[in-house]
């Protein structure tokens, strides 16, 4: 089992971007996350390619790309030209969902399948076998700062028994009200990949929350 963070800059300090992707550089955190939303398919606007090409002028880490759009098959080659290493694209948005998992492989990124907290595991049986992460949310997307569903943990378990029935090779990233206390269980319950946001930006010592979601401690 893996043990990846990767901190959420929609919770950082945009008038400070530049030291908290500074701060991330120089930690034990393994990715940037960011996420990206149109404010149709949820209710609220971030950032896009140009923020990504940005941050990836500065970072020294893989960056971690969520689409929370409607037709993210469009936007395949412009986040490859921004710098995303990997693309996460949502199920209940993709109406050609393989095709354009296939797409997002062919321009040589790593891809990825989210989940809303509504939506069922075993929806990915079909094409487990053929993503890198599955994503699940653990808070209803949009918005930072939201308290952890706790409906989560029997998602992992159905997850991690979906990847082991099909023989894949998907790790699996959770995102949403990840604090100190539900990391370690996260973890210990089969989780690879944490992406973190509130808690590490929030805190005074950033560098010392990721160490510590790291270690368990």
């Amino acid at each position: 089992m893996k043990k990846i963070i990767a901190p959420s800059l929609l919770s950082a300090d945009l008038a400070f971007l530049y030291r908290d992707i500074e701060m991330i550089n120089e930690s034990e955190a393994d990715w940037y996350h960011i996420d990206i939303m149109d404010s149709s398919f949820v209710s609220n606007i971030s950032f896009g390619s140009l923020f990504t090409k940005y941050v990836k002028k500065y970072a020294n880490k893989p960056m971690d790309v969520h689409l929370m759009i409607l037709h993210p098959e469009r936007y395949i080659k412009e986040f490859k030209a921004a710098g995303a290493d990997h693309l996460h694209i949502h199920y209940e948005a993709c109406i050609h969902l393989n095709k354009t998992i296939f797409s997002i492989k062919e321009y040589g990124m790593k891809v990825g399948v989210a989940i809303n907290p509504h939506t069922p595991v075993y929806l990915l049986q079909d094409l487990i076998q053929e993503i890198d992460f599955v994503l699940l949310m653990s808070v209803n997307p949009g918005f930072s700062g939201q308290k952890f569903i706790k409906q989560t943990y029997q998602k992992l378990e159905d997850t991690k028994d979906l990847i082991l029935k099909k023989d894949s090779s998907a790790l699996i990233e959770v995102d949403g009200g990840i604090n100190l206390e539900n990391a370690s269980l996260l973890f210990k319950n089969g989780a690879d990949i944490l992406v973190v946001g509130t808690t590490i930006f929030s805190n005074y010592n950033p560098k010392k929350i990721i160490h510590r979601m790291k270690n368990n401690i």
